[in-house]
């Protein structure tokens, strides 16, 4: 059985600020390890927060264990492009992906 995480990663101390992120160090073979995931419905969603020096995810997993062993497979891991900062188990109640100007629905939530 999986769990939904939110895990957030940052910048790590050989991110190169000048270069963005496509210029970065094997971005090519990051990019590849971090589409691999997706295909293995791993991650769900993904990518930079604001000015992108904060990355979330929304991965399946089936504990914290899995979540760092996958993403430290990740070629930047070693590299010191990005580190974990937090990985918090995530229970969604309400999911409007999918739905075509419909209001979401809630699954969960009562409004009394």
């Amino acid at each position: 059985m999986h769990t939904y995480f939110a895990v957030t990663r940052k910048r790590g101390p050989a991110w190169d600020p000048p270069k963005p992120m496509r210029a970065q160090v094997q971005w090519a073979q990051h990019a590849a390890f971090m589409n691999a995931l997706v295909d293995a419905g791993f991650i769900l969603l993904g990518g930079p927060l604001a000015a992108g020096d904060t990355v979330l995810l929304i991965v399946a997993a089936r504990d914290e264990a899995e979540v760092r062993s996958r993403l430290r497979s990740d070629p930047w891991t070693p590299l010191g492009l990005l580190e974990i900062v937090m990985i918090q188990p995530w229970t969604i109640l309400l999911d409007g992906r999918g739905r075509e100007g419909a209001a979401s629905k809630a699954s969960g939530l009562t409004s009394a």
